[in-house]
């Protein structure tokens, strides 16, 4: 049990990213391209895998100190050092062959999401913002895998939303981080000492702006009404207002932004938030207009 937790699976639905372009493309019942995605899910959660393996070797000292982290199973001595390598060469070596398989042009950018994590693990991760910035970019670069996977397009206001709201969470997650150092007087990293509450509230408050505007932005575009021939997507917008307040709400009131997957897992807010929105963007673009549920 000790082995799998150290894989991180409960963080494999980040991967499920690789799926929106072929869901935005209005193909996500295509079973061809399904089984290549599936694959490339895979592959994408393996090298994932490979990162927390290596981020957890680095940062055992610091994880002992954490109130959380320290549960992890290479902090807590559950697994070894030299049993956790062999996990992490396993993981890769699988990972980036599954990936080949999939496509060589999957791979480069498997390859470069494990090459910019890796630094990452090994030092940037120390510097404010470009800490959040390269977590932001690791989300981006699995919508452009699922792209190539599924030879889907993926549209720059696609890319632009998706690196805002993985900044955002980024930006929670950091302000957590705070709130901990406050408490216990511990740095529970390197790069929290270039933030403070002030800042993480005004990053917050502005990201979550951009992110609606945006947001309206795209599904208002001349472009984007002709590619999926309605204007209605402009309704699924509330959805993405509601899921914003309820994690700035967490955020602000409940102070409890430490882990954006557990939330997404535990918060039934965001769950129905989420699907209400995924079941209104369905509705929309692949029913027949004729039959839409909004006319």
């Amino acid at each position: 049990m000790q082995y799998l937790k150290l894989l991180r699976p409960h963080h494999w639905v980040k991967n499920l990213f690789l799926f929106i372009p072929l869901f935005f493309a209005g193909e996500l019942f295509s079973l061809s391209v399904i089984r290549e995605l599936i694959a490339a899910f895979f592959a994408f959660s393996l090298v994932a895998s490979s990162v927390y393996i290596i981020n957890d070797y680095k940062d055992i000292e610091a994880d002992r100190r954490h109130p959380v982290k320290c549960k992890r199973p290479l902090a807590s001595g559950a697994v070894s050092r030299p049993a956790a390598l062999v996990f992490f060469v396993l993981c890769l070596g699988i990972g980036l062959a599954l990936a080949w398989y999939v496509k060589p042009k999957f791979l480069f950018v498997v390859g470069i999401y494990f090459i910019l994590n890796l630094f990452y693990s090994l030092g940037l991760k120390n510097i404010s913002i470009l800490d959040v910035i390269i977590l932001s970019i690791g989300f981006v670069l699995r919508i452009r895998a699922g792209g190539i996977a599924s030879d889907t397009a993926v549209s720059s206001w696609l890319v632009v939303m998706v690196f805002l709201l993985a900044l955002f969470m980024a930006v929670a997650k950091r302000r957590d981080d705070v709130l901990i150092k406050h408490a216990s007087g511990q740095e529970m990293r390197k790069a929290s000492k270039g933030y403070n509450m002030d800042f993480m509230n005004v990053v917050l408050a502005l990201l979550s702006a951009v992110i609606i505007v945006c947001y309206l932005m795209y599904t208002l575009d001349p472009v984007t009404i002709e590619r999926f021939r309605t204007y209605r997507l402009y309704y699924t917008t509330l959805f993405v207002i509601a899921g914003l307040l309820r994690y700035l709400q967490i955020t602000y009131v409940d102070n409890n932004t430490g882990s954006p997957t557990k939330i997404l897992y535990k918060d039934r807010f965001i769950q129905l938030t989420i699907a209400l929105w995924i079941l209104s963007f369905y509705v929309i673009i692949y029913l027949p207009a004729n039959k839409s549920f909004f006319d």
